[in-house]
């Protein structure tokens, strides 16, 4: 392909693009494929010769399209929102097309730059404390990470390496692995599983510890569970808070963690990988209270702030942290200019990184600060708007506090209803949701994700679940020799927040041979 062409290609890929985000509504959320219809579909050895780029293009949407399920739908729920803006997608571009590998200022000096910036930027959208910043002109500053899950190891291992060093400064000839067989690390009962993934990796016990009423981990269950682990001759090192947690949105107690941690001389470590984009608006930061105690700070601008996948950003007290626990300097990494700006290989785990600071700062400049407040804050309220509904509805409980952009809910009775009720909205595929349990109890997750997401959508959604709850316990009421009369009548008007649907005829794309 060369220049000409790929001007023309490109160009029609960029209309695709953009026909895809503009008409996914068109399109069924949820694939329908099966297992293996791929590899039924395509040839068993690479093609020989080169092909053409209008029967490869061709292929994208007869044969990618079918199998992909469609994270940026407005009908699609499940997790949290996975970001996308056409200002992210061009930098992007833009990024991949200068291709640099910045592991060092030198190996291309705007990619380090560019990212000390927007760090920058972000942590004071988001009111950090100055400590985390670089322009502070302290020890301190941002990093793009890949993941919240890489983060979180990241940093485990950096506590580690402290502790190993403070204990081997009181005690030379102790061995690294007598220290890290006594570590342990805590996090609430709701953290994310990459909490407890990380301390596999980095062989040291992690604890779940029991968060509260409200899901929260409070600071009188840790300050116990340490003080239980030191009486066993166990060495508490790191705490993992969550700012929003994956099951039910909810909030750790940093105002009560965080003073135990700086007493006991504790990393603390915030995941704020999905909530942290909200506190762009100042009304969500009261969530945030106690950040000053952490020593590090990571949210997710990949899941609510527009960007695509992967940018994670981390923030850090102390860099010297991060460098001396990975550096590795052999003399071809280094520049004449060492020591003067971050050189971002010792801040991460792999020694290359790209460009993506590109699409961070095509976002922020593209929206604004007021952008991006109103896009999050467009998001609670659709949030707020289905909560209402479900409430207007005495089959349904809300299972916990709607916050932000997630309604947790499931149908009054046995966990199995639900479970039935998760079932039918799989089977009849015009949304996509999923389950979580907390504490024993079986409920649904509504997260709004998508940028386009209307009331109308929201709309849609409520009644997909109204028609699967209506078959749910029509099945279940019969099977058990119960009259049942459903709430509503299907063949009659429907209430005021329901809007008619229909279902669309699904397109059999496994005959296909190339």
């Amino acid at each position: 392909m060369n220049a000409e062409e790929f001007r023309r290609h490109g160009r029609e890929m960029v209309d695709y693009i953009a026909d895809y985000y503009e008409n996914i509504r068109d399109r069924d959320v949820m694939h329908r494929v099966r297992p293996g219809y791929l590899t039924s579909m395509m040839r068993e050895e690479a093609p020989e010769a080169p092909e053409t780029w209008e029967d490869i293009f061709k292929d994208v949407e007869d044969v990618v399209m079918p199998g992909v399920t469609h994270w940026h739908s407005p009908r699609f729920h499940g997790y949290f929102a996975a970001g996308s803006s056409y200002p992210s997608i061009l930098g992007d571009m833009l990024g991949d097309a200068i291709g640099c590998i910045g592991f060092s200022w030198a190996t291309s000096p705007s990619c380090t730059e560019i990212e000390m910036v927007t760090t920058d930027w972000l942590g004071k959208m988001l009111d950090l404390p100055e400590e985390f910043l670089h322009q502070h002109h302290g020890p301190g500053g941002g990093v793009i990470q890949s993941t919240a899950s890489e983060t979180v190891f990241l940093c485990l291992l950096a506590a580690r390496t402290k502790q190993i060093n403070r204990l081997r400064e009181q005690n030379p000839n102790l061995q690294n692995m007598e220290v890290i067989s006594k570590l342990v690390g805590y996090s609430s009962d709701q953290a994310n599983s990459s909490v407890h993934r990380a301390g596999l990796l980095g062989e040291v016990k992690m604890r779940k510890l029991p968060s509260d009423e409200n899901y929260s981990l409070k600071g009188e269950t840790l300050r116990a569970t340490i003080q239980e682990d030191r009486a066993k001759g166990l060495l508490p090192f790191f705490v993992c808070a969550s700012l929003g947690t994956t099951g039910t949105c909810a909030f750790d107690n940093l105002e009560e963690i965080g003073p135990i941690c700086q007493e006991e001389g504790i990393w603390l470590h915030i995941d704020a990988a999905y909530a942290g984009s909200a506190f762009v608006c100042p009304e969500f930061r009261s969530y945030m209270k106690g950040v000053e105690y952490a020593e590090t700070f990571s949210m997710n601008p990949h899941k609510w702030m527009l960007c695509n996948f992967d940018l994670s950003v981390m923030w850090i007290k102390d860099r010297a942290l991060l460098v001396d626990a990975f550096n590795v300097d052999p003399v071809y990494l280094k520049h004449q200019d060492q020591g003067k700006v971050p050189d971002y290989r010792h801040w991460q785990i792999p020694l290359g990184r790209r460009f993506r600071s590109l699409k961070l700062w095509f976002v922020i400049r593209s929206y604004g600060v007021s952008g991006i407040r109103q896009y999050i804050r467009k998001h609670v309220s659709l949030a707020k708007e289905f909560e209402s509904m479900v409430s207007q509805d005495d089959r349904f409980e809300i299972v916990a506090e709607v916050i932000m952009g997630l309604v947790c809910f499931r149908l009054k009775g046995p966990n199995r209803m639900t479970e039935l009720l998760h079932d039918e909205i799989v089977t009849d595929g015009r949304i996509y949701i999923i389950p979580a349990i907390a504490r024993d109890v079986y409920y649904l997750r509504l997260a709004v994700c998508a940028q386009a997401t209307t009331s109308d959508d929201i709309r849609f959604t409520f009644n997909v679940f109204l028609e699967c709850t209506e078959r749910v316990l029509g099945k279940f009421n019969e099977k058990n020799g119960v009259n049942y009369r459903p709430m509503i009548d299907i063949d009659g008007p429907l209430p005021k927040y329901v809007t008619p649907i229909t279902t669309d005829v699904v397109e059999d794309h496994t005959s296909k041979k190339m």
